[in-house]
């Protein structure tokens, strides 16, 4: 049962355990990873071996435990200047149609968010200054399987920001967007809280700031990949008048099956159950009750949580991934590892894309050997650079 050991004193017990447990581990890996034989990719380094068991670990410790709290608005406020946070204006005007629906089911309602700014400043050094012409910029949505993570500078996609300023040379504005809990904790923030949260930042670019839509390239990384692609269906779907199409969609390791639809002996969670990490945030089942919130059960499997799951044909969700669901949507770039846990939905939904905006309008990069979100881990060398420049050679292509 997860989180099974929230409580103290069980929690400082456990806490006490793991880290006897990590100390008697790192050299039982380091004597098995001797040999290339015996690692999850023979042609892993022994470094690259031990990071991936290391991260797959301590996440694992969170789910019996509980994951770490996020940072209340007003405290990442005041070192707004240091660190490039700015508040983003609740939008509850641009929610319409189904989304609407839905967050009124699940009592989900717009509020003031904020974002990070990464990149040059103006001459005043405050983050956020008006675009310039014809100006370029990133607005990126950060991972952390919906329940946890920031856009914080600190946070562990920092590595992701500084590539895209080394090999992209643009702004990023990155979107610090609720997260969602459930029981055995408050449950708080469930679908489509994430995606209203992107509805706003993307206004707050476009109109606040000045980007036009046709200079933004939005990305997203890991579950930050679903609410990218999320806001793109919807701003196709909604037809906001003031809000049009950006430039591009960039999906970076995109968790795209949170229903747990993708299984059997040949499945990647089976196959490349050893060379990846993010098993406890998938297995636990716990991200996927948090966005269903109040939903029926099976709302998991929808396109909006789940876009890349498998849907039987008697399922009444066929409807939902029927083709045309992903029309109208920009030229998108999705990266993938082929040591992911979680490929599976991945080529799915790029099945779905390529079916929908056509071939040529979704380049697909999948690295070998790679495991989950390479580009945030800065020991994925020299992988992410490589991808990082064929991030950079697409996006002159559609900017």
């Amino acid at each position: 049962m997860p989180f099974a050991f929230r409580k103290q004193p069980l929690r400082l017990f456990y806490t006490i355990g793991f880290a006897f447990y990590l100390l008697a581990a790192l050299p039982a890996w380091l004597v098995a990873y001797a040999v290339p034989t015996f690692r999850p990719r023979r042609h892993w380094s022994l470094t690259r071996c031990l990071m991936v068991n290391i991260v797959r670990s301590v996440i694992g410790s969170w789910y019996q435990t509980s994951l770490p709290s996020p940072t209340p608005l007003d405290v990442l406020a005041k070192d707004a200047k240091k660190t490039g946070f700015v508040w983003v204006k609740e939008t509850p005007e641009l929610i319409v149609g189904e989304i609407l629906e839905l967050a009124e089911k699940n009592g989900v309602q717009a509020v003031r968010r904020g974002g990070f700014w990464y990149g040059p400043r103006g001459p005043d050094g405050e983050p956020g200054q008006r675009a310039s012409p014809d100006e370029r910029v990133v607005y990126h949505v950060h991972g952390g399987a919906h329940v946890s993570g920031s856009a914080h500078p600190k946070d562990v996609t920092g590595p992701l920001y500084e590539g895209y300023l080394k090999h992209l040379n643009v702004r990023i504005f990155a979107i610090e967007y609720r997260l969602s809990s459930t029981a055995p904790f408050e449950a708080a923030n469930p679908f489509p809280a994430s995606l209203i949260d992107a509805v706003a930042g993307y206004r707050y670019l476009v109109e606040d700031v000045g980007f036009h839509p046709s200079k933004i390239i939005l990305s997203g990384d890991s579950a930050g990949g679903g609410i990218a692609l999320n806001l793109a269906r919807y701003l196709v779907s909604a037809q906001l008048s003031s809000l049009s199409l950006p430039a591009g969609l960039l999906l970076l390791s995109p968790t795209m099956d949170w229903a747990c639809t993708h299984r059997g002996p040949q499945s990647a969670r089976v196959r490349n159950a050893s060379s990846d990490y993010p098993q406890p945030f998938i297995d636990s089942g716990y991200t996927m009750r948090a966005l269903v919130g109040s939903l029926p059960p099976e709302f998991a499997r929808s396109s909006w949580i789940s876009p890349g799951a498998v849907v039987s044909s008697d399922s009444k969700l066929d409807h939902d991934h029927k083709t045309g669901l992903f029309s109208g949507l920009p030229p998108t770039f999705m990266a993938a590892g082929n040591a992911e846990y979680t490929l599976d939905g991945m080529i799915t939904a790029r099945e779905r894309l390529e079916r929908d905006i056509g071939k040529d309008r979704v380049t697909w990069v999948e690295v070998p050997d790679a495991a989950h979100d390479l580009l945030i881990m800065a020991w994925h060398e020299p992988e992410r650079t490589e991808v990082l420049k064929e991030i950079a050679a697409w996006a002159q292509t559609v900017w």
